[in-house]
């Protein structure tokens, strides 16, 4: 890898190393022979093209799609950064090389740009159906397994706020937390004296249990299932003393109505594992 694209992975937030493995990974998985375009093409023959945008958007993965290139001797020229809004039409990457080499690149260059942009462009469309209150998206730990950093990333590019990367980063109180532990209480307790400083989050699906966390000491509340109206309550009751998340079930069609009752985040879930797909195609010229 060049020290340009490392030096642009690392200004992204991304690890080069990770994100050359999972390429690799991922070129790995076609095999060594193109048995379609080897017989058709001589290795000398050349070709040129251009990733362009079918629809408009935000983008997101377009280094990661140059790693592909780099790995595989194709020249390429972004057009774009990532968390660009772009239209239809518009060109997002210019590729030159051996006309094996582009073909071998350009399912797996598509997979990443197209995943990761559908990500980035769902997190946008909250972004903007929140505009003008305090609220913002957030994502969550249902990610595809090996694709959590990229996937959170695209988030980020769309505008997104990332929640925890794993179990080990910050904590969350769930249900079956705090069913085993006998109470809220005894959770939170539980989990602040292993980790004095650790962010700790406790899911609430009552109002009672959202005074119980706010009593326990709890900083942050997931409130999971709850309707506006009792949202507007548990933001009337906590006044500030601690960050509100809303969960579970959530849609775009609803957005506004839940980021107006005050609460700061939307945990949403199916940016990561249900975002469809940016088409994106690649047109030799």
């Amino acid at each position: 890898m060049t020290p340009e694209l490392e030096r642009t992975l690392r200004d992204a937030g991304l690890d080069p190393q990770a994100v050359e493995k999972l390429v690799r990974t991922a070129l790995d998985e076609d095999g060594e022979v193109d048995v379609t375009s080897e017989p058709i093409f001589a290795p000398g023959d050349t070709a040129t093209g251009d990733f362009a945008a079918r629809e408009d958007g935000v983008v997101a993965g377009v280094p990661v799609a140059c790693v592909v290139f780099e790995l595989l001797g194709v020249a390429y020229e972004p057009k774009v950064a990532d968390g660009e809004r772009v239209t239809a039409g518009q060109v997002l990457i210019s590729v030159a090389g051996p006309t094996r080499a582009v073909l071998r690149a350009e399912r797996t260059a598509l997979n990443l740009l197209t995943h990761l942009s559908g990500i980035a462009t769902a997190a946008r469309r909250w972004t903007d159906a929140m505009a003008g209150t305090k609220a913002r998206v957030r994502d969550t730990r249902k990610t595809l397994p090996g694709l959590r950093v990229l996937q959170k990333y695209a988030v980020h590019r769309g505008g997104g706020v990332n929640h925890r990367m794993g179990l080990h980063d910050a904590a969350l109180i769930k249900d079956n937390h705090i069913a085993a532990a006998g109470s809220v209480t005894k959770a939170y307790e539980a989990v602040r004296a292993a980790y004095p400083s650790l962010h700790v989050q406790v899911e609430c699906d009552t109002l009672a249990q959202v005074e119980e966390a706010l009593a326990a000491g709890a900083g942050s509340i997931l409130l999971d299932n709850m309707t506006e109206t009792e949202m507007a309550e548990a933001v009337r009751l906590v006044a500030g003393r601690a960050e509100l998340e809303a969960s579970g079930g959530l849609t775009l069609d609803r957005a506004r109505d839940v980021a107006v009752t005050g609460v700061d985040y939307l945990a949403v879930g199916a940016l990561t594992h249900s975002a469809r797909v940016f088409d994106i195609g690649l047109d030799f010229t």
